[in-house]
């Protein structure tokens, strides 16, 4: 079956119901979702998150503190680890892939736009790849991307052995993990720019899940220099801006992530 695209003014693909010839190799629709993003979520029942001024971003003798001592906490962590055998490794290895037998990935593009899928943690990210690779629209599929997490900035790159022949499970994606998508063409990268799918895939999106906590937020290079709903405090003098904290410590962000989200 063909189908008819077009481009509205503003560039953006036009969705089409119609499903595509099934002699091309797409995946099965019922085996992943399509999360549409939450600033056009039709339940109106996810919010924009507001800006907050430069002042907020910097960091007070008391973030800096706390900074240092969890570094020096994680680090002692490390040097007084036990030695491990490979047999202790091995073992440990397989009681998490009978734990974990599959891994849920969840990909995000730069307008929010997500794709979610569930794959056995036995994979390795070719897998995740050639999924993502096989919805995108037919101008984009030969244009390179990588997929990668943050923070701390982790690129999973197929073209590194390193990461290449891991499975999911080696690479820590079990049991969910959330990947974001660098196209090669920066034009692409925009956060105003529609995530480039095909039309039937975009036609299915719906609403995003309600997120149980501020996890999500607070590791979405989208939106991680943004207000959440959920509590805000006085600062220095700074009144009804974000207690970004999930132990009672003061959080904060450096200036470099400011301007990240989409703008309201």
């Amino acid at each position: 079956m063909s189908t008819t695209e077009s481009a509205d003014s503003t560039g953006k693909f036009v969705p089409a119901i119609q499903i595509p010839s099934t002699t091309l190799e797409f995946p099965d629709p019922s085996t992943y979702k399509v999360y549409r993003p939450p600033n056009i979520a039709g339940s109106g029942s996810v919010k924009l998150i507001t800006e907050v001024p430069a002042v907020y971003f910097e960091a007070t003798p008391v973030d800096i503190k706390a900074a240092q001592s969890s570094l020096h906490a994680r680090t002692e962590a490390l040097v007084n680890a036990p030695l491990k055998t490979k047999e202790m490794r091995e073992a440990a290895e397989k009681a998490k892939a009978e734990k974990y037998p599959t891994a849920t990935i969840r990909v995000k593009f730069s307008d929010r736009t997500q794709l979610e899928r569930v794959f056995p943690s036995a994979h390795k990210i070719k897998s995740v790849y050639a999924f993502v690779r096989s919805l995108l629209h037919e101008d984009v599929k030969a244009i390179k991307f990588v997929l990668y997490q943050t923070p701390p900035p982790r690129e999973l790159k197929v073209s590194d052995p390193k990461v290449r022949d891991l499975s999911l499970l080696q690479l820590q994606l079990v049991p969910t993990a959330v990947l974001y998508v660098k196209f090669l063409d920066e034009a692409l990268n925009h956060n105003d720019v529609q995530a480039p799918l095909l039309p039937f895939v975009l036609a299915a999106a719906i609403d995003p899940p309600l997120a149980s906590n501020t996890s999500d937020v607070d590791n979405d290079p989208q939106s991680r220099s943004r207000n959440t709903p959920e509590s805000t405090s006085t600062r220095n003098g700074r009144t009804g801006y974000p207690e970004l904290s999930t132990d009672g410590a003061q959080k904060k962000f450096g200036k470099f992530f400011k301007g990240l989200g989409p703008k309201t």
